[in-house]
């Protein structure tokens, strides 16, 4: 094993960067007294939210389903036969990556009957270049830091024994998505409703922090 001096420093970044995408997440439902019509009415309007969704064309980066129930609603006495009505619901996923029609998307789907909406979400891409930014300005640091070490003690780097990754995280702000529940006070007919007026939304700047640590050699330091 080498006598060499070692010198062991950590190197932090922090960044700042604007969101690259925005999730929502909706819910539809629908409630009827029989189990098929709540079924029917479920599917109807589960349409007219993918409908709606998909008329934004390459605004609109991913579009999933996370799950459907059909759930019996129980009257105040559990007994056999004993259901008030059935509720139907489906959870949509939405992953919007053009912010200019987000504000529009959201109120337009709290707008549908049955339907509320939370989010947005405000995001970094997985594989986004903040990232490895974040991670080459913390082994950046780590060099800078030992380096100016070694100079304190007259000595200089020679070699890098190791450099370990802590990892990257992304610092959220709790409370931040909004939420609309809006549709279940509408009374059907009558003529054409007007559109929503877009809600205002501003995107969340994101904050990236990257940590390694670092084991350098050193030549032998002068400590006259």
């Amino acid at each position: 094993m080498s006598d060499a001096p070692l010198i062991s420093v950590r190197g932090e970044a922090v960044l700042e960067a604007e969101p690259e995408i925005a999730r929502l997440s909706v819910h539809v439902q629908s409630q009827e007294p029989d189990r098929r019509t709540a079924l029917d009415r479920l599917t109807e309007r589960n349409q007219q939210c993918l409908d709606l969704v998909k008329s934004y064309g390459e605004a609109v980066e991913k579009l999933e389903t996370g799950g459907l129930s059909i759930t019996p609603l129980l009257k105040y006495r559990r007994r056999e036969g004993d259901v008030r009505a059935y509720r139907g619901t489906v959870w949509i996923k939405i992953t919007v990556s053009d912010f200019a029609v987000l504000g529009e998307l959201v109120t337009r789907l709290g707008d549908l009957e049955r339907t509320s909406v939370s989010g947005p979400e405000w995001e970094l891409r997985q594989g986004s270049e903040v990232y490895r930014r974040a991670a080459r300005q913390a082994a950046n640091e780590a060099v800078d830091r030992a380096r100016g070490y070694a100079e304190a003690l007259g000595a200089r780097l020679t070699g890098l024994v190791e450099l370990s990754d802590e990892g990257l995280g992304r610092d959220t702000v709790p409370g931040g998505p909004v939420a609309l529940a809006a549709g279940y006070g509408r009374v059907a007919g009558g003529g054409p409703a007007e559109e929503p007026e877009p809600i205002d939304l501003e995107p969340e700047t994101q904050i990236v922090r990257a940590t390694v640590e670092a084991r350098f050699t050193a030549t032998a330091p002068d400590l006259g």
